[in-house]
């Protein structure tokens, strides 16, 4: 099957027999004029066993070459952080950068922690899709290619960062829908394919060559189906509702008569004359344990009512959901906010309340931001539920789209603001929003790279722990940030140590440290190796979760990053030389614990 160059189309490998196949894999081994990486790709695709699927041109981005010789890192724009009065408030994070370089950093704080991603990717429509920074027109040979390599990459690294309970749900429209379908279906598995809603965004009549298209759709993948829970919604809940304990429930007074059937005795003082007294006993107990409750009639008798909680009691999507996108537009005008097609806050509201329906402590990354719509939804969410959803949004700063667009909207959402008619709109308090930017130690593991990673390594560290709270003595002693750091709030206790040399000064600190039974601090520390100095530890290695850095980095980024063009240096952990640091103490980490001026 001839495939033109650049286009995506399906591959087809099952007419090649064993021996054909074998044959080409000896040719391909001995041939002349191959690279050792040509050599070995062509290998790769002979000896995959794939009848179906996508094939396409790779095309390098330029990020993707930064990243052959820089690790990405994260560090914190404190002038921008946005902090509640409310200590429970929930943690939410901007980033501002290039998704890829994002993604690699939280696979190191996020694999396996996410519940949801919702991205809205540019729909390569010939006028929005950037790639390289040209923007990737309808005459482009490559423009499918293009964006199946932009988003495979992307998506291969999503899917390590969801939960094996959670899912992924993209937005898109016709352009590249059937190719998004498989690309998914590759990726995450057709089994594990969900739901397509189809998505009205638009009324009316227009002008169009075929047929006016008022539709996007949104496609949903699980990550694993067997352990995933259905987009859900609350259902249409007729009759009393009641609350106990703080929870809502409603009463459904049919019950009984169900269970008894349609000419059943349904009063509670008839049950034992139709069911026996096992099943009384069964109701008494249920009675007593606030599961049931007796509804008084007038003929003097009781109905006995089943309690539902109203958070369990959940009815299916249908799949043609109803969004306008001019009421997004509408919705960043009444903020004084310009920005092209901003997705309906209520489209974004309700997929993510489907799905985190039953789970509101839920964390949701979208790494094509926008307007920063879906933080918005998450913040409004909580307002309304009483949840405690976190938001993770990643977006570049193409024409200030971060700072001026995704920010400010979100600022004025958790602050409030004024519409351009006068009336001021409350803020969302109760929410902390971070801002980050990304910054970059090179790839080569010499000493002094691999302590500019520890160092850089903070926020994240924060970012990964959800500890920000930091304290200015650890155990009584003064920190010295060029040596360690400590945060604690709540049950939560990290402590980070960038020089070795403090190790043995720390030890006894943490030694005499009261901590409640069974709770232990986390303990990150500078090591060449992968062994935190475990033999340093061992007298209070029953109160502290060691980790060595960089190491620990550098192992969750090499599962995701692409190959480097040279070898890395190699460093023997046993002879790491000096490095002078930036600030570094002079003589000793802790002066006053020796009698000399701190």
């Amino acid at each position: 099957m001839m495939v033109p160059q650049g286009a995506a189309a399906p591959i087809v490998t099952a007419g090649m027999n064993a021996e054909t196949k074998a044959n080409l894999i000896r040719r391909v081994s001995t041939i002349d004029g191959l690279t050792d990486d040509e050599r070995a790709a062509l290998l790769e695709l002979l000896r995959t066993d794939k009848t179906y699927g996508l094939v396409w041109e790779n095309k390098p981005e330029d990020v993707e070459e930064r990243l052959r010789d820089e690790l990405p890192v994260l560090t914190e724009v404190k002038e921008r952080a946005i902090i509640s009065d409310n200590p429970d408030a929930p943690n939410h994070i901007l980033i501002e950068g290039d998704n890829l370089e994002a993604l690699t950093t939280l696979v190191y704080t996020h694999a396996g922690k996410i519940d949801v991603i919702y991205i809205d990717p540019p729909y390569n429509t010939g006028k929005e899709f950037v790639y390289n920074d040209n923007i990737v027109d309808l005459s482009d040979d490559f423009r499918h290619s293009k964006w199946i390599s932009f988003m495979y990459k992307r998506l291969l690294i999503a899917k390590k960062l969801l939960k094996d309970i959670g899912c992924i749900i993209v937005s898109i429209d016709d352009n590249e829908q059937a190719q998004l379908k498989i690309l998914l279906d590759e990726i995450f598995r057709a089994t594990n394919f969900s739901a397509c809603f189809c998505v009205i965004r638009a009324e009316g009549g227009g002008l169009a060559k075929q047929v006016i298209k008022g539709h996007d759709y949104c496609l949903v993948y699980a990550k694993d189906i067997s352990q995933f829970t259905p987009l859900a919604r609350q259902k249409d809940v007729r009759g009393k509702i009641i609350t106990k304990n703080g929870i809502a429930y409603w009463i459904q007074e049919d019950w009984l008569r169900k269970e008894f059937g349609k000419y059943g005795n349904c009063h509670y003082e008839e049950i034992e004359t139709y069911k026996g007294t096992d099943y009384k006993r069964e109701i008494d107990e249920g009675l007593e344990q606030g599961l049931y409750i007796l509804i008084p009639k007038s003929n003097g008798m009781n109905i006995v009512g089943k309690l539902r909680r109203l958070d369990t009691d959940s009815s299916k999507f249908y799949s043609v959901l109803k969004h306008l996108n001019k009421d997004g537009v509408n919705e960043l005008r009444e903020m004084s906010i310009n920005f092209d097609y901003p997705k309906p806050l209520s489209l974004i509201k309700d997929l993510v309340s489907g799905a985190t329906f039953f789970n509101r402590n839920a964390t949701i990354l979208d790494f094509f931001a926008g307007s920063g719509t879906t933080m918005h939804a998450v913040m409004q969410l909580n307002a309304e539920d009483g949840g405690h959803r976190q938001c993770i949004l990643v977006t570049n700063n193409e024409n200030g789209i971060c700072e001026n667009v995704t920010y400010e909207r979100n600022k004025r959402v958790i602050n409030g603001y004024t519409k351009p008619n006068g009336e001021f709109v409350e803020g969302l308090h109760a929410n902390n929003l971070r801002y980050y930017r990304i910054d970059f130690v090179g790839r080569s593991r010499s000493p002094q790279n691999l302590r500019k990673l520890v160092r850089l390594a903070t926020d994240m560290l924060c970012i990964k722990e959800d500890l920000y709270a930091e304290q200015q003595a650890f155990a009584g002693q003064e920190v010295v940030k060029q040596a360690f750091r400590y945060f604690e709030k709540g049950d939560k206790r990290m402590l980070i140590i960038y020089r070795e040399e403090a190790v043995p000064l720390l030890v006894p600190l943490i030694e005499q440290f009261e901590l409640p039974q069974g709770e232990r601090i986390k303990v990150y520390v500078f090591s060449p190796s992968e062994d935190p100095w475990a033999g340093d530890f061992e007298d209070v290695q029953d109160k502290v979760d060691l980790c060595a850095l960089p190491m620990a980095i550098l192992n969750a980024y090499k599962r995701v990053l692409p190959k480097r063009k040279e070898q890395n240096i190699y460093v023997d952990p046993d002879k790491v030389p000096e490095q002078a640091e930036e600030n570094a103490p002079n003589d000793s980490l802790f002066p006053e614990m020796e009698g000399g001026d701190a």
